[in-house]
């Protein structure tokens, strides 16, 4: 493992694809499915095949020509690859059902994963406490980014409201963010946004129980 994750000179485009590939990877692995191919893989998650033969390939040999790749191996580089090393520090934006159940399970797997602060434009909601994090006001998020050292944000915003969320968000200096809403919204080229879209969850896992259902008996 430390001669394949050597330091690299990886593409954005790769980086950015590769917590796309580990959870279907995850999947694959959980349906019972332990090999497969570049144009199979590229059928589940609508990637070109050449593309993910040659994101694969930025991380040394992973797999065979006519073997294919190991599931089980490639969670297993991906896992390592996308662990977080060192503690970041997370804003929460919009404190509704979803943003107090973020809140108080607050990555419990992962200590390097904290939510220190929240916030919501909801005057009912400010000054509540969620897990001992205060929920505080929009116009304080920039002074406390500045003095809590937060790196991330995750918007739990309604899609109509979310342009507005993030263009704050990246006002405060913050370039990582993980968005609820999966409609599209503008940001400036260095800023990363990761989409949840929980209906395309919900029709992939269906997916994937439909299509290899069969291989789990």
């Amino acid at each position: 493992m430390k001669e394949l994750l050597k330091e690299k000179t990886m593409p954005k485009a790769t980086a950015k694809r590769l917590p796309l590939y580990l959870r279907y990877l995850k999947m694959l692995g959980d349906s019972g499915v332990t090999r497969i191919k570049s144009k199979e893989f590229s059928d589940v998650i609508q990637v070109p095949p050449a593309t993910i033969r040659r994101d694969f390939s930025h991380l040394g040999e992973l797999g065979r020509s006519g073997y294919g790749y190991d599931v089980p191996y490639l969670i297993e580089v991906f896992s390592h690859i996308l662990n977080t090393q060192q503690e970041k520090r997370i804003a929460l934006i919009g404190c509704g059902n979803l943003g107090k159940a973020l809140v108080k399970n607050n990555f419990r797997r992962n200590e390097n994963l904290n939510i220190v602060c929240a916030f919501d434009t909801e005057k009912e909601l400010v000054g509540l406490s969620v897990d001992d994090i205060i929920i505080q006001p929009m116009e304080n998020l920039t002074e406390e980014v500045k003095k809590t050292g937060v790196t991330v944000a995750i918007s739990t915003v309604p899609s109509q409201f979310a342009q507005e969320a993030i263009d704050k968000i990246v006002d405060a200096g913050i370039t990582a963010i993980l968005n609820f809403a999966p409609d599209r919204v503008t940001v400036p080229h260095n800023v990363n946004v990761q989409y949840i879209d929980l209906t395309t969850e919900l029709q992939t896992l269906i997916y994937f129980d439909e299509t290899f259902a069969s291989k789990k008996n």
